[in-house]
């Protein structure tokens, strides 16, 4: 009997350890087959190397000045260098904190989100900000079933760990606040801090640091515009992360926690947003003619809504505003009444 018994423990022993490696080998020979492409076309050596976006072409005066800008989506992009420290800790309290100690992939925060599941306590996504820029870079078709879905996420993660070979973290987080959306027309963080507050992105205060991080969750239902009191709540919540992980003191989460949101320097961006709007206007023919017969690098012609040219003019932005002046001084008054006579 205990011989019989012994040789059943050693079966089953024998079953356990062989169903163990084949899932092992099964893992890992799906995981090859995701990043190999078999189950749908990944991004390419050349396409990680050098990721597109669709930038804004933007047009300067001759002393240096933004005259406007040409785009479908008015982004720019900024360096990790330009990034206050504030709006980096807002970002990684709310959205990846373990963002310098995980590959692309953070288990402990997978392993969160299986058990919320489970239990029905769901406490957040697990997407790190390697795996959302992954998204924002290398966007699927929309309306996937559920299978498709749950590959998505897998391709999802093998980008992010490619993505994380080939750039430092720096370099990942600074992509990331280029490419994400904050509602409102703004496409990353330098155009969001100059539609939302009128300022260059290194002038963001604590306080709007963290209505920027909290926003992009969902732009249009945490909206400081649309949504003001659960933008709020939603900046807070980011506050007291901050506030939790240690990038902020209680003192300074109490009083910042306090004050309302100012949108007095809100304004949406358009193609008729700054000087020069006529001569803008003549530029961008030109420059659409310009573009049809100059190439890139692949042999693609230019795209001044997408390519993120730098349009260098004689324009004197400090006379373009005095000429305007007195254009509006006059029309407003005596000669545009005389149109009426």
């Amino acid at each position: 009997m205990t011989k019989e018994k012994n040789n059943f423990q050693g079966m089953l022993i024998k079953i356990l350890w062989m169903s163990f490696v084949s899932i092992l080998i099964l893992t890992v020979l799906f995981f090859y087959g995701v990043a190999s492409g078999w189950f749908g076309a990944m991004p390419t050596f050349e396409e990680l190397e050098n990721p597109e976006t669709n930038l804004a072409s933007q047009i300067y005066s001759s002393d240096g000045e933004v005259l406007g800008a040409f785009y479908i989506e008015n982004r720019s992009n900024i360096h990790f260098r330009d990034l206050p420290p504030d709006l980096v800790n807002a970002f990684l309290a709310i959205e990846d904190i373990r963002f310098t100690e995980h590959s692309g992939i953070d288990e402990k925060a997978l392993l969160r989100v299986a058990w919320g599941l489970i239990t029905g306590n769901s406490k957040g996504g697990g997407s790190t900000i390697t795996q959302q820029l992954a998204k924002n870079l290398f966007p699927r078709e929309g309306n996937l079933s559920f299978h498709r879905l749950v590959l998505r996420k897998f391709q999802e993660w093998v980008t992010a760990t490619k993505l994380e070979r080939n750039y430092s973290k720096e370099e990942i987080l600074a992509m990331y606040l280029n490419t994400v959306e904050f509602g409102s027309q703004a496409f990353g963080i330098k155009s969001a801090a100059l539609t939302f507050f009128g300022k260059a992105t290194k002038d963001l205060s604590l306080e709007e640091a963290a209505l920027m991080a909290g926003v992009v969750n969902a732009p249009t239902w945490f909206s400081p515009v649309r949504n003001p009191e659960r933008a709020l709540q939603r900046r807070n919540l980011v506050l007291k992360k901050m506030n939790d992980y240690k990038f902020i003191d209680d003192n300074v989460y109490e009083r910042v926690s306090q004050l309302p949101i100012d949108m007095s320097n809100f304004g949406l961006l358009d193609h008729n947003t700054g000087t020069a709007t006529y001569f803008r206007e003549f530029l961008r023919a030109e420059m659409r003619n310009w573009a049809s017969t100059h190439y890139k690098a692949n042999g693609k012609p230019y795209d001044i809504y997408k390519d993120g040219l730098k349009i260098y003019t004689t324009i004197n932005s400090r006379m373009q505003r005095y000429a305007e002046e007195a254009v509006r001084e006059h029309l407003g008054g005596e000669l545009q009444s005389a149109f009426f006579k």
